[in-house]
């Protein structure tokens, strides 16, 4: 009886072949092997492993598609036994379920694993000082190598600040200008966004739902809002209120139904958007025909309300890597080897956010 031949592909190959001997395992892709797939150096690697701000986005693609094809990941182990670090980042957060803490602590930990750390995430029950120190004290038994704060409540921030945290720590919005800690996206000049595009399709009486008291979104919001409708010699309306829900907006929308002059909202939200363009077809108002509509932070679902929501989308992703990257700095997590490689205090923008135009607004009186 004749052995069959080996098919092409076969494990057993060349001198192995006929001598009994077990087939070899595939070797696990390395770093050089992942830039010779990308034709870059294999510091570059490092370099988009560990997040560093200074490539370009099409050298950090490259090097991620090659990655992915060689099912390559970064060794955590391996690199707790070098640096005697735990490779794990710690975020603190607070409990909820609003879209943007949520997208961001998503964007974090997907730029944490490209960099090869793990995260531990500990909610925080409330804005007390005892919740603060009970969730940072859990993170800190854990022997997180760093901290993102990811509790956008003025509070907590107020709190945190009071606190001597001796950990490498970034903090995702603060109320402070030159925090040297502090990565955000731009709050007030998404607001302004909003409320200028409104300004420019003719309308005048433009009211702004704003956020829960005590959220930094809210109060940088509102800030944007006023700060826009002035610069265009406009009243600002009388705010009013909601706590993110789309219930709230729909509560904001009853109250704003009768008012036939206002012509134009702005929701801090849009969530709460939702429940407004629910309440004014309700009642007989339609966007954009009889009232225009802008929300904020572009939820998957805004583009397919009806009508599909114009609004403003803050780039999470790009929140998320530079929260890692300049915590790895901080940590001194150098890719080249040459010591710590933050970027300088007062050196990384905000992420700047963007208007998407959709069929919830249109010029006045049309």
């Amino acid at each position: 009886m004749s052995t069959p031949t080996d098919a092409p592909g076969s494990a057993v190959t060349g001198a192995a072949e006929g001598r009994g001997r077990p087939a070899e395992t595939a070797r696990a892709a390395n770093i050089r092997d992942v830039a010779r797939r990308a034709g870059v150096s294999h510091q570059t690697v490092s370099r988009v492993i560990n997040g560093h701000p200074s490539l370009r986005a099409e050298t950090r693609d490259r090097v991620l598609a090659a990655m992915d094809e060689l099912s390559f990941r970064p060794n955590r182990a391996a690199r707790a036994l070098v640096t005697s670090r735990s490779t794990t980042i710690g975020v603190l957060v607070s409990k909820g379920f609003e879209y943007g803490p949520a997208a961001s602590l998503q964007a974090i930990d997907s730029a944490a694993r490209v960099a090869g750390y793990a995260v531990d995430v500990a909610h925080l029950d409330d804005a007390e000082g005892g919740s603060i120190r009970a969730a940072l004290d859990r993170l800190l038994a854990r022997n997180v190598d760093g901290l993102i704060i990811l509790a956008p409540q003025t509070q907590t921030l107020a709190e945190i600040e009071r606190l001597s945290i001796t950990l490498p720590f970034v903090t995702v919005h603060s109320a402070r200008a030159h925090d040297d800690h502090r990565l955000s996206v731009d709050q007030s000049g998404g607001a302004a966004l909003a409320t200028r595009h409104l300004l420019e399709l003719g309308h005048r009486r433009i009211v702004h739902i704003a956020g829960p008291d005590g959220w930094f979104e809210t109060e940088a919001r509102v800030r944007g809002y006023r700060g826009e409708m002035e610069a265009w010699d406009c009243e600002p309306e009388a705010l009013l209120s909601g706590d993110w829900t789309a219930e709230s907006g729909y509560r904001a929308g009853l109250a704003l139904a009768g008012d036939l002059g206002v012509t134009a909202v702005f929701s801090s939200n849009d969530q709460m958007a939702l429940g407004l363009l629910h309440a004014f077809r309700e009642h007989g108002r339609h966007a954009p025909r009889d009232i225009s509509v802008v929300g904020f932070d572009d939820v998957p679902e805004a583009a397919h309300y009806w009508p599909p929501l114009t609004t403003v989308r803050q780039n999470f992703p790009e929140l998320g890597r530079r929260c890692v990257a300049r915590l790895l700095g901080l940590i001194g997590e150098d890719p080249a080897g040459r010591g710590p490689s933050a970027p300088a205090p007062g050196t990384v923008p905000d992420v700047v956010p963007e208007l998407v135009i959709r069929a919830s607004t249109a010029p006045a009186g049309s």
